[in-house]
């Protein structure tokens, strides 16, 4: 069974592997995603513990799982509500203590299970952003696994 690429939470790189799919009720492909609040945790882990400066999608994809409006978190580090938008249309890049603060409150905002500080997480934030697979294991219903970078 191969990975069901996860393009629905906005993401081009996410993929799931072990996912439920099958044919529905009227014999269509199809693939069940129990606990999706579950699986978007997961995906948040898995970008901000990447260690490369991440996409415009990722940082909308973490501002919107933490609830924030594009002017709110804008309001957070201190810049404007189109410098957000811009940062979210890769126009330009995130500045990097930017990403840096981002990543650091998707953690403490998501509850997140990792351990991130601010050393570990400088070491993250490269010269450009570049786009690496969110592996996930999801074979078991309703548990989800970051799996390692491919």
């Amino acid at each position: 069974m191969s990975a069901y690429h996860y393009t629905e939470c906005g993401l081009d790189n996410v993929f799931i592997e072990g996912a439920l799919q099958g044919p529905d009720h009227s014999g269509e492909d199809s693939v069940t995603i129990p606990a999706i609040g579950l699986l978007h945790r997961v995906i948040a882990e898995g970008i901000v513990t990447h260690p490369a400066k991440m996409t415009g999608q990722e940082l909308k994809f973490l501002r919107s799982e933490m609830g924030f409006t594009q002017a709110q978190l804008g309001e957070i580090l201190k810049v404007k509500l189109l410098t957000v938008s811009r940062w979210e249309r890769n126009a330009p890049p995130i500045q990097d203590s930017a990403e840096m603060l981002v990543r650091l409150l998707a953690v403490d905002a998501l509850g997140l299970d990792v351990e991130l500080d601010v050393r570990s997480v400088s070491d993250k934030v490269t010269e450009a952003a570049q786009v690496q697979e969110i592996r996930i294991d999801g074979s078991e219903r309703g548990q989800y696994t970051l799996l390692d970078a491919a």
